[in-house]
């Protein structure tokens, strides 16, 4: 036996320290054991579960918990199992939906509501003033001391129905007796001559009005066939 220079009684307890020390290192072994042992015996009951329950239901509770965690926990998705990762998010983005609308219905309105005596005077601006726009309007409240913006009058004035309007085809049958259509265009000779035809049809029934031919044309050439059209 090594003797260290203790007495008989700092021998007794240097031998107690030691044997606690031992059984405690001993019982830390054994429970790490125990936590690997429950943790595997864990996983292996969850596999069975897996394997006989297609679709596993979970109550509203355990959808809080899955939305908690992945908040607070980096490495959820590696860890979960009876569901995908992708339901979980859908889990946290409609909590999340259902806090704001609960915040919304318990807690602060929002822009205070337009009185009733200054929008039945929108309207009254509005229906007397056609011509008068929300800028307009918004500008003479001013002056009448009411503070109020600019879309909320564009909101409470009256539409006015603008009459339709005619379509193209309309028109066109409306307006067919009197209108014309005039053409410059070139036509090339046998002898490589280039000459200059100026042409005006009606487009009632198709018919030409006026035609003439030059090979130097020009501005006062233009304003005499003008002329005789007008004189026909």
């Amino acid at each position: 036996m090594i003797n260290w220079g203790l007495s008989p009684i700092n021998r007794l307890r240097f031998g107690a320290v030691l044997t606690a020390f031992f059984a405690s290192l001993g019982a830390s072994f054994r429970s790490r054991a125990a936590l690997q042992l429950e943790i595997l015996a864990l996983r292996h009951q969850l596999g069975v579960l897996q394997r006989s329950v297609k679709r596993p239901k979970l109550s509203p509770a355990d959808r809080f918990l899955w939305a908690w965690l992945s908040s607070v926990w980096n490495g959820w998705e590696s860890r979960v199992s009876i569901v995908k990762a992708a339901t979980v998010i859908g889990w946290h983005r409609k909590g999340f939906g259902l806090f704001w609308r609960w915040k919304i219905r318990h807690g602060k309105r929002g822009r205070p509501a337009v009185p009733k005596q200054v929008r039945q005077l929108i309207r009254m601006l509005s229906s007397e003033n056609p011509l008068w726009g929300a800028p307009h309007i918004h500008g003479e409240l001013l002056k009448l001391g009411i503070n109020i913006g600019e879309t909320s009058v564009s909101k409470y004035m009256v539409r006015h129905r603008k009459p339709p309007s005619q379509s193209w085809r309309t028109f066109l049958d409306n307006h067919l007796k009197t209108m014309v259509s005039v053409d410059f265009f070139v036509v090339p000779t046998i002898r490589f001559q280039i000459l200059y035809v100026f042409l005006v049809l009606a487009h009632e029934r198709r018919r030409i009005l006026h035609f003439a031919v030059t090979a130097h044309p020009t501005a006062e050439w233009t304003a005499q066939q003008t002329s005789e059209l007008i004189r026909q």
